[in-house]
């Protein structure tokens, strides 16, 4: 994988969450509401892959810059959110939304980021570049976390909704 570069301030930082977001939003308002529950190859629909962006950014926004409890962030048993196997976590938050509606989904979705932006907005620049975790600064600073998912997962599910995956 090649070195992340790290936006130089807030402004950057906002710019490319927000490019990849209207980008991630025209392939999905391009899809038909038939194409946008339809299980592609890696079994999930569009609207599973947008349900996923919803749950990540919600422990962004509750575990990561908060800093609450994880199985309060991720409404899980704290068994499940232990050692943070991501299979685990992403199959259990597939069961809970894979029988909402796309609009729902889409609904929250929004929601969801305008949460994350408004937050993102007021914490200041310097506070994104410290440890998330200060115990152990060799996991690397927030800022990792906010782009990992926003901006990268963004465009991680973009991609696999193109490939209809």
């Amino acid at each position: 994988m090649a070195e992340r570069v790290l936006p130089k301030n807030k402004t950057e930082l906002l710019e490319e969450i927000e490019r990849e977001w209207l980008t991630l939003q025209k392939v999905v308002n391009k899809l038909s509401p038939e194409k946008l529950v339809a299980p592609g190859t890696g079994g999930w629909s569009p609207k599973d892959n947008l349900a996923h962006l919803t749950e990540w950014m919600k422990v962004l926004i509750g575990y990561h810059i908060d800093k609450r409890p994880a199985e309060e962030v991720a409404n899980l048993a704290p068994a499940d959110v232990q050692g943070w196997d991501m299979d685990r976590m992403n199959q259990l938050f597939y069961e809970r939304n894979r029988n909402r509606s796309a609009d729902d989904v889409v609904d929250e979705l929004k929601l969801v980021y305008a949460e994350i932006v408004g937050r993102l907005e007021s914490i200041p620049f310097d506070q994104l570049l410290q440890p998330r975790f200060p115990d152990q600064p060799e996991r690397g600073p927030l800022i990792n976390w906010v782009l990992g998912d926003t901006s990268e997962h963004f465009a991680e599910h973009r991609e696999n909704i193109e490939k209809g995956g």
